[in-house]
């Protein structure tokens, strides 16, 4: 079952492709996705990986949480379900 990921403090200039590469290095990754600022569309920061499977999940949180990535120290670890909030 797919797991995903959150990844915080990625580079801005950091592309889908860079962060898929570095968490292949930990298993099969299935999507990348880097959200983006609704005013400045800009990254905002982070992403989510989405991993094959938990213990490619596992791995990947072991191999990179707390690592440098692009010049910045990473935090990975299993995304949260989103919290529904009232649109402003």
């Amino acid at each position: 079952m797919p797991t995903k990921l959150f990844v915080g403090g990625i580079p801005f200039r950091s592309t889908e492709e860079e962060i898929r590469s570095h968490f292949a290095q930990a298993g099969e990754v299935l999507s990348v996705y880097i959200p983006m600022d609704r005013e400045t569309q800009r990254p905002r920061g982070f992403a989510f990986v989405e991993m094959a499977d938990d213990a490619a999940a596992d791995q990947a949180i072991t191999m990179f949480n707390d690592t440098e990535f692009g010049g910045r120290r990473i935090a990975v670890n299993k995304a949260r379900p989103m919290e529904s909030r009232p649109r402003q």
